[in-house]
C-alpha cells in the first residue's frame, strides 16, 4: 500500500469520525435546548399548584411531584449538553495552566474515567427499567404515576451521554494531532 493510499484510507475514516462527532453534537444540542424549555413546565406546574392551593383552596396532588419528575429529565437531559460544551466540573487550579495539548492528554485519560462510570450507571439503569416494566412500578403517593417514562428517559440519556463522551475521545485525539473537529 503505497503513502497516499494510506493517507487516502485514514482521511476517509477521519471524515466518518468527523460525521460522528458533528452528528452526536447536534443531537446533545437539541435535547439540551428541550431540556432548558422544561423550566418553563415547573415553573408554570407550580404556579398553577399555588393558584389553585391558595385561592380556589383545592390543592393538585401531583404538582409538585409532576415538578419533581420534570426536574429530573431536566437533569438527565442536561447531561450531554453539558458535555458537549466543556461545562462540567473539573480542578482547574493547575489544569488552566497546561497547553492545549497537555490539556488534551489529560482529558484523553479522564474521559475514559467517565465513560466507565457511564456504563457502570448505564447497566444500573437497564435493570432499574427492567424492573420497572416488569412489576409495572409505580410512586408511592395519592397520585401514583408510573415510574416507568423517567427511567427510560434516564437510560436514553445515558446512552447520549455515553456517546458524547466518545465524541470527545475524538475530539482529543483530534487535538493531540493537531487538528480541529
Amino acid at each position: 500500500m503505497s503513502v497516499d493510499e494510506g493517507q487516502r484510507r485514514e482521511g476517509g475514516a477521519w471524515r466518518l469520525i468527523a460525521g460522528y462527532v458533528r452528528l452526536i453534537d447536534r443531537i446533545s444540542d437539541y435535547v439540551g435546548y428541550l431540556a432548558a424549555s422544561l423550566i418553563f413546565l415547573m415553573g408554570g406546574v407550580l404556579i398553577f399548584d399555588a393558584i389553585t392551593r391558595n385561592l380556589i383552596k383545592m390543592p393538585v396532588h401531583w404538582a409538585v411531584e409532576l415538578t419533581q419528575f420534570t426536574l429530573a429529565a431536566y437533569y438527565f437531559m442536561g447531561g450531554p449538553f453539558t458535555l458537549r460544551n466543556g461545562e462540567h466540573v473539573r480542578m482547574d487550579l493547575w489544569y488552566a495552566t497546561l497547553s492545549e495539548r497537555g490539556k488534551a492528554k489529560i482529558d484523553l485519560v479522564t474521559v475514559w474515567c467517565l465513560i466507565f462510570y457511564l456504563a457502570v450507571m448505564l447497566i444500573g439503569s437497564i435493570s432499574s427499567l427492567q424492573y420497572a416494566i416488569a412489576t409495572n412500578e409505580r410512586r408511592f403517593s395519592i397520585w401514583n404515576p408510573s415510574v416507568i417514562p423517567i427511567k427510560a428517559l434516564l437510560t436514553v440519556c445515558l446512552v447520549l451521554m455515553l456517546l458524547q463522551a466518545f465524541s470527545l475521545v475524538f475530539k482529543h485525539i483530534a487535538t493531540l494531532r493537531g487538528e480541529k473537529l
